[in-house]
């Protein structure tokens, strides 16, 4: 796709072709993850881990902005004040996209040397999910957080993830999904009130590939980046199997719902661990793609600081 072509002005004239990906940033990121939608700036946040950068795309001018920092981030979320926090591989951070600097925030494990921040998610009542991951993908030894960003306390609620992904929160807020994406699977938990989870059950498996980054839109269903597998798979709330939707690229990491409308699905991907033959074969791999989907997302939730 050439440069800087606006996502409104790319989807104009196929608002009836629904779900059909085009890319818009060839950055060809080595690790594409952790995209998010930002209200207040009309444009999504999202990382390339491995390549120590923030990126930020205005989908109505298609303007590309990138901040380089001095450790590996792993995912971005906005707060209820206007600033982002920015998950990387040793704790919590302050991100100034003004400044492009980070502050530290809440080291989250730096006492194990092993793990590392991997995906998050705020739900609506502006509480942060995330997760650690063992740096090697070899050990079962990540867990899945949450923080109340009000009191600033960290909760470890489960724990024996080699590669934590996910997590995203249900429309209704009673179940959070959340992946071990080297055993291929999607769990759910019911979550309580207080923010506690409980019966942890096998949501969905995800079989060639594996499940990489989690969205949920407004009917309650679930979409998963397939890593290695070419596609988004959408699961509705019963966990039946809707059609997948391809993409053109092997490692889909993960997507977001924004625009005015919430119905456009940004994706990211990875080149990471592809061969220099797979990459000439498919070029676009480490690209960023939109489509247009029917049914909307769900509003960016905002964390919670203290006040």
């Amino acid at each position: 796709m050439t440069a800087h072509i606006p996502v409104d002005r790319i989807f104009q004239a196929t608002e009836t072709h629904l779900n059909e990906v085009v890319s818009v940033w060839d950055l060809k990121a080595k690790l594409g993850e952790g995209p998010i939608w930002s209200e207040t700036e009309s444009a999504f946040y999202f990382v390339d881990i491995l390549s120590c950068a923030l990126h930020r795309y205005r989908p109505s001018d298609g303007m590309r902005s990138t901040w380089h920092v001095q450790r590996r981030p792993t995912f971005l979320v906005p707060t209820q004040d206007g600033a982002l926090i920015c998950g990387m591989e040793d704790g919590l951070y302050l991100f100034d996209p003004e400044t492009g600097r980070t502050h530290p925030f809440i080291p989250v494990e730096q006492h194990h040397s092993r793990t590392r921040l991997n995906d998050g998610h705020v739900d609506r009542s502006g509480r942060l999910w995330f997760g650690t991951m063992d740096d090697k993908e070899e050990l079962p030894i990540g867990s899945l957080y949450s923080m109340e960003g009000a009191d600033v306390v960290l909760r470890r609620h489960h724990s024996g993830y080699t590669i934590s992904n996910g997590p995203v929160m249900s429309p209704d807020g009673q179940t959070l999904y959340h992946c071990e994406s080297a055993q291929g699977v999607i769990y759910a938990f019911d979550v309580t009130a207080s923010g506690d989870l409980a019966g942890q059950r096998v949501f969905a498996e995800v079989s060639n590939g594996a499940p990489d980054g989690l969205a949920m839109d407004s009917s309650g269903t679930l979409w998963v980046g397939v890593w290695g597998g070419h596609r988004l798979e959408r699961f509705t709330p019963d966990g039946t199997r809707l059609a997948p939707i391809p993409v053109p690229a092997s490692n889909v990491t993960k997507a977001a719902f924004g625009g005015d409308d919430l119905r456009t699905v940004f994706i990211t991907t990875a080149r990471k661990g592809l061969s220099a033959a797979e990459l000439e074969a498919e070029p676009l791999n480490g690209a960023v793609f939109c489509l247009r989907t029917e049914t909307p997302g769900m509003p960016q939730g905002l964390m919670m600081l203290p006040g």
